[in-house]
C-alpha cells in the first residue's frame, strides 16, 4: 500500500492535488479497459435514444450503476497505488462515495465549467480521476487550478474561454494515470478537439463521520448547512459483493 511521502503531502497542502504515474498497469489495467470497453458498450444504445428524446447530456456519457456491473469498478476503491494516499490526506476512517466511469466524446464545448464541488465551510472531500485511456492535453484533459482548494485563495473569474482561467494547469496523462484533487479547488474537463472519446473514471470519497448525526449537529451550531450525500445507502444493492470487514466499512455498510 503506498503512503503519502512528506513531499506529496507538502504539495497536498499547498497546491491540492497529486498525481499518482501507472497508478494502474499490466493485467490490471488490461482488465479495466475491457470491463469499461464491455459496459460502455452495453448501455450506450439506451444513452443515445435517451440524447435523442432529450432526456439525457450529449456531452458526456456515464455508465449507469457501474459498481453493479463487474468487480472490476468495485476494486477501485481500495486500489493500493493510491489509497493509502487517501488514508493519510482524508484519514484512515473514511468512506467511499461513488463511481462516475465517464466517456466524454470530442465537442466543440466542454460539458462543464470550471468549479468546486463544495464549498469551503463543509468537511474535506477528494476525487481520484484515473484515465483509462491516454488523454492528450487536447483530448478533455482534466484541468485544476493549483491552490484554490484554500479558503482565502481567489476569488476566480467566470471565463467563457476555459483555458482563460488564471494559474490553470491542464493534466494530460497516459493510460493508468490516477490524478488525486481536493474538491474545494477549481477544476473542470477541457474541451476534447481529437477524434477520440475520453475514457476515465471519477471516483469520491469523504470522511466517514461526515454522515453521522454528530457531524450534522456540529454543523448546525456553527450555523452551516449541512451538504447531504445522494442516496447515502446507494451501496446496499452490492451487499453480498462486499465481503470483507474493510471494505464493507468503506462502503459504509458496517460501522
Amino acid at each position: 500500500m503506498r503512503q503519502a511521502t512528506e513531499k506529496q503531502i507538502s504539495q497536498w497542502e499547498k497546491e491540492g492535488y497529486l498525481i499518482v504515474d501507472r497508478a494502474y498497469k499490466g493485467s490490471d489495467l488490461l482488465r479495466l479497459q475491457a470491463a469499461f470497453d464491455r459496459c460502455a458498450a452495453e448501455a450506450k444504445p439506451e444513452w443515445l435514444d435517451a440524447v435523442e428524446a432529450g432526456t439525457r447530456p450529449a456531452a458526456y456519457f456515464d455508465i449507469p450503476d457501474p459498481l453493479q456491473k463487474d468487480d472490476v469498478f468495485i476494486a477501485l476503491a481500495d486500489h493500493p497505488s493510491y489509497f493509502g494516499l487517501l488514508q493519510d490526506l482524508l484519514g484512515e476512517d473514511l468512506f467511499f462515495e461513488g463511481a462516475q466511469v465517464r466517456t466524454v466524446p470530442l465537442s466543440p464545448i466542454s460539458y462543464i465549467g470550471w468549479h468546486p464541488d463544495i464549498p469551503y465551510d463543509q468537511p474535506p472531500h477528494i476525487k481520484v480521476q484515473i484515465y483509462v485511456e491516454t488523454v492528450p492535453a487536447e483530448g478533455g484533459a482534466f484541468a485544476f487550478v493549483p491552490g484554490s482548494h484554500k479558503a482565502d485563495s481567489g476569488p476566480y473569474p467566470n471565463c467563457e474561454r476555459l483555458e482563460e482561467m488564471p494559474g490553470h494547469k491542464v493534466f494530460p496523462g497516459t493510460a493508468g494515470t490516477a490524478i488525486v484533487f481536493n474538491n474545494y479547488g477549481w477544476h473542470t474537463s477541457m474541451i476534447n478537439r481529437t477524434d477520440k472519446p475520453r475514457k476515465s473514471i471519477i471516483l469520491s470519497y469523504g470522511e466517514r463521520d461526515y454522515r453521522s448525526q454528530a457531524r450534522k449537529a456540529d454543523l448546525k451550531r456553527k450555523g452551516k448547512p449541512h451538504l447531504k450525500l445522494k442516496n447515502p445507502d446507494r451501496h446496499q444493492v452490492i451487499d453480498a459483493r462486499l465481503t470483507s470487514s474493510h471494505r464493507r466499512k468503506l462502503f459504509g455498510l458496517q460501522s
